[in-house]
């Protein structure tokens, strides 16, 4: 079995920063693109930034120069660090990940289970 486990969320104040992280762990032979999407309640999950394997990287235009995707492929993990929070970037922040396990035949995307960022004065 593979998991992604995020860990990072919280309440913060409108200008504040949080940094989410994201491990894939678990029968985890190799990962491809991984990346970062949210739900905020009433709306349809969206993209928020995904990270190639070698590097290569996209924004969602709400939130380019204020987010940063970074990542580390030895520990299969992902970061997202968020300066100058809006109201608007309340949401669920799901991890997602395009991940080969071990004695699999072919990759298979897999998400986390979700962490709240609520941005609120």
């Amino acid at each position: 079995q593979v998991q992604l486990v995020e860990s990072g969320g919280g309440l913060v104040q409108p200008g504040g920063s949080l940094r989410l992280s994201c491990v894939a762990s678990g029968r985890v032979f190799q990962v491809r693109d991984m990346g970062w999407y949210r739900q905020a309640p009433g709306k349809q999950r969206e993209l928020v930034a995904t990270i190639a394997n070698g590097g290569r990287i996209n924004y969602a235009d709400s939130v380019k120069d204020r987010f940063t995707i970074s990542r580390d492929n030895a520990k299969n993990t992902i970061f997202l660090q968020m300066d100058s929070l809006k109201p608007e970037d309340t949401a669920v922040y799901y991890c997602n990940a395009d991940v080969m396990a071990f004695g699999g035949l072919r990759y298979a995307w897999y998400w986390g289970q979700g962490t709240q960022v609520t941005v609120s004065s």
